[in-house]
């Protein structure tokens, strides 16, 4: 625990401070080229309720001065111990490069931080430069230390057994001290910095007024979070600090608990700092160009866009996800309306580098640059899996605010369905398969008949190309398409008009959503 923490601060009430940092005086600016405003969207996990260890992911936007920003790279050795997360750093090092490039080229401070490594570098400019800043005058009694853990940390639990080094190699894992310099991979121009230093560096952003700080580099369960440098000393004494969490890796054994894949286990570190230390963002922000990917990290992304205020579904498709589809491989990130903003759908970015885009939204009209994201994903060919009010999801009947763009014919265009209402929901719908030539894989092993909560929409005809899989029937009322998928370009699509949260109750209708999500995504149901 590092004892120079000011206050329990989570990521949650860091937001708080945030909204701070761009605000600087006139007088403050240096003189030079001057640079936009730093657009990043931030994503932290929020308690949206007192129910302990209840918590939703978030996206916020930010807004930072570049002359008062710096990027942190950390330990990003030229060789490591581990050959895995040599490997690692190999692949991860040309992307870094880009995006320091980019963070550079807008008037962000580098500051290159390869710990033991200093003596290759010492008549750099570069570290001359850090060497050179005066002494703060709030410099931190603790800098110069290593911080295990921060009071806001006590309140979850960590997510990953380290105990045995992290190695993924086994055995055979050599152990030392082979580092030597930083990777050459990334460049280190004359303008930057060179550290390993809590006090150097400190010194050097109390120096230049830098009060924002981006980390990147490896690995994240370690050295990112608690060299001198790292995340919880920079939250713990002030700094408006995010971590970078594509250009990141951790040090995790597949084969120690919670057993999950190496990069499984960085995501459940990343979902802990977002918790509990700082929020994250991806490098997309600085070069405008998809997240990094490791080559290994073949899990397909699924991007939830929920905003509905009928079916609760911002907290029956997160708990659906955490039980069906992440365990099964399937990474899932939400984008979720607030509901003091319904229009708006920050983090609608995040389908640029999406596999499945899941919707349940009910008449809602983006803003005219998210609607362009959505339909520029729907554009490329990508799949779709849309329930209940999906059918009208952008239809806002004439009332969307300005800068705000409706897609009335969202369900005939996409879904291939033909939504004109619902019946009374005190009739009781009875859902059972659609005629067909030989069973889809979507309604495997989905045992029908079955009731459902909700009320029958009405959604016939369906489109020449759309077939239908699940039917639903009221007392005395013709059937009504309940499932169906629709031939729409080169997409897969599904739509049901289940989603009810009673429908979550049934181990049917999650089935059938489980399979759907499957089959969008072109790949054997697990």
């Amino acid at each position: 625990m590092c004892n120079s923490w000011r206050g329990k601060r989570s990521a949650t009430a860091w937001l708080a401070i945030v909204a701070l940092a761009f605000v600087a005086s006139a007088h403050d600016k240096p003189t030079g080229k001057e640079h936009e405003p730093l657009v990043l969207h931030a994503r932290v996990w929020e308690a949206p309720s007192k129910i302990e260890g209840s918590f939703r992911a978030k996206e916020k936007t930010l807004q930072w001065d570049p002359a008062r920003t710096a990027v942190i790279i950390c330990d990003m050795w030229n060789q490591h111990w581990c050959q895995g997360a040599s490997h690692r750093v190999a692949e991860l090092a040309p992307a870094m490069n880009r995006a320091v490039a980019a963070a550079r080229a807008k008037g962000v401070l580098i500051i290159h931080a390869p710990s033991s490594c200093m003596d290759p570098y010492k008549d750099h400019p570069a570290r001359k430069r850090a060497q050179s800043a005066p002494r703060a005058a709030n410099l931190p009694a603790d800098i110069a230390g290593w911080c295990n853990r921060i009071p806001a940390e006590e309140k979850g639990t960590y997510p990953i057994d380290q105990s045995d080094g992290g190695c993924d190699d086994g055995p055979q894992c050599p152990q030392g001290s082979p580092w030597k310099s930083q990777f050459a991979a990334i460049a280190i121009r004359d303008e930057d910095a060179i550290s390993d230093s809590g006090v150097e560096i400190w010194n050097l952003l109390e120096s230049r007024r830098i009060n924002n700080v981006m980390v990147m580099g490896v690995h994240t369960n370690m050295c990112v979070l608690g060299r001198p440098f790292g995340l919880r000393q920079m939250a713990s004494h002030g700094k408006n600090v995010v971590l970078v969490r594509d250009l990141t890796d951790t040090m995790y054994n597949s084969r120690s608990w919670p057993y999950v894949s190496h990069f499984e286990g960085t995501n459940r570190i990343v979902e802990h700092i977002e918790k509990y230390v700082a929020p994250t963002i991806t490098s997309t922000d600085l070069t405008g160009q998809p997240a990094f990917r490791f080559g290994g990290e073949n899990r397909p992304r699924a991007v939830f866009l929920i905003g509905e205020d009928e079916y609760k579904t911002e907290t029956t498709l997160p708990a659906f996800a955490v039980k069906e589809l992440e365990p099964r491989g399937i990474r899932c990130t939400f984008v979720i309306a607030d509901p003091k903003t319904p229009h708006d759908f920050k983090g609608a970015l995040a389908l640029d580098d999406a596999d499945l885009l899941v919707l349940s939204v009910r008449r809602r009209a983006p803003e005219a640059g998210q609607m362009a994201i959505i339909r520029k994903y729907l554009a490329a060919g990508k799949p779709l899996v849309g329930i209940r009010t999906a059918c009208h999801a952008f239809d806002t009947r004439g009332k969307a605010p300005p800068g705000h763009v409706e897609w009335i014919t969202f369900d005939p265009d996409v879904l291939g369905g033909h939504y004109t209402g619902h019946y009374p929901a005190d009739l009781g719908a009875v859902i059972s398969l659609a005629p067909m030539d030989k069973p889809h894989p979507i309604v495997h092993d989905v045992e029908t008949p079955f009731p459902s909560a909700g009320s029958l929409y009405k959604t016939g005809p369906l489109a020449a190309g759309a077939q239908a899989l699940l039917l639903g029937t009221v007392r005395g009322r013709p059937a009504e398409p309940a499932a169906w998928i629709n031939d729409n370009g080169s997409s897969r699509v599904f739509y049901t008009s289940l989603g009810h949260p009673g429908d979550f109750e049934n181990p049917s209708f999650r089935r059938l959503l489980r399979n759907a999500i499957f089959w969008a995504l072109d790949r054997q149901p697990v």
